[in-house]
């Protein structure tokens, strides 16, 4: 009676172990990657350079700089919306990183349909 299904004498073929392989590599390669990503700084300024705020890889906030200038009690808005942008600009620094690390540890995938 033959066998259905599998893989003939139950071994995988070797296209299929050096997938595996390749993969395992890959994983190792994402992580030590992603590791050296949030030991990496970035940093961002607004208000034409009176607010800058710093970030780490892991997307938390290492420390702000403020201009004396940019300290006004009549006008907290513009510190406000200072900072925020500032921020902003430096996790969008860091998705991009991120992003760039992640393309080049997929980069060989694209024969894949998913």
């Amino acid at each position: 009676m033959a066998k259905r299904g599998g893989f003939p004498g139950g071994a995988m073929p070797g296209n299929m172990n050096n997938l595996m392989k390749q993969a395992q590599r890959m994983q190792r390669q994402m992580e030590e990657g992603q590791k050296e990503l949030e030991t990496r700084e970035f940093s961002a300024s607004a208000g034409g350079g009176a607010v800058e705020v710093t970030i780490n890889g892991k997307k938390e906030i290492t420390s702000i700089k403020l201009a004396e200038e940019i300290v006004d009690p009549e006008d907290i808005e513009t510190l406000q919306d200072a900072i925020v942008a500032a921020a902003n600009e430096a996790l969008r620094k860091a998705d991009e990183a991120n992003a760039e690390l992640m393309g080049k540890m997929t980069g060989g995938l694209g024969g894949f349909p998913f």
